[in-house]
């Protein structure tokens, strides 16, 4: 019963769902909104896609840029779902032109690019939400594991600077 009143928060759009993402290459915009449609790959039916295919279904993804380095390599964004599709943030990201750090199978093939990490560099680290049966308001926050703070920490000396939402962010991480 609670699984679906929290599937319904989702379906409603009210359940608040932020991620940290470190993505390849240097992200011009300090905040927008990705909307397309995401569908099943017709090659490759392990993946999604972004299409405009009667059968794809709706995605949207605001993003918010914390901090960007040197040379253009990385930029380290705060994601927020507004609807819950597979594989979303990898086929967002890679769609706008930045593949999440370390994603074999939306990004890069370059293992050089993954900052010695095994797995992607995407972090659910912020959920708010009203409880479906007591109305309170549910906020749950995480920092960064270990290996995820010794990958941006490993770019520390290349930071351009955060950008004012990077100051309130970063710290709690």
């Amino acid at each position: 019963e609670a699984q679906k009143a929290l599937q319904d928060l989702i379906r409603l759009r009210v359940l608040d769902r932020r991620y940290i993402v470190l993505v390849q290459g240097y992200v011009a915009h300090d905040s927008g909104t990705i909307e397309t449609g995401i569908a099943r790959s017709t090659r490759d039916r392990l993946k999604m896609t972004v299409s405009d295919a009667p059968g794809a279904r709706e995605a949207i993804t605001t993003f918010r840029t914390l901090e960007r380095f040197e040379a253009g390599n990385y930029t380290l964004v705060e994601l927020q779902l507004e609807t819950g599709r597979t594989h979303q943030i990898r086929v967002h990201m890679r769609h706008i032109g930045h593949p999440v750090v370390g994603d074999q199978l939306y990004g890069k093939k370059d293992t050089s690019l993954n900052l010695g990490l095994n797995r992607q560099f995407l972090h659910s680290w912020h959920v708010q939400f009203e409880h479906p049966f007591t109305g309170e308001n549910i906020v749950v926050a995480d920092t960064l594991p270990k290996d995820l703070q010794e990958a941006l920490l490993s770019q520390s000396t290349m930071s351009m600077g955060r950008t004012s939402v990077g100051d309130e962010i970063c710290p709690q991480l």
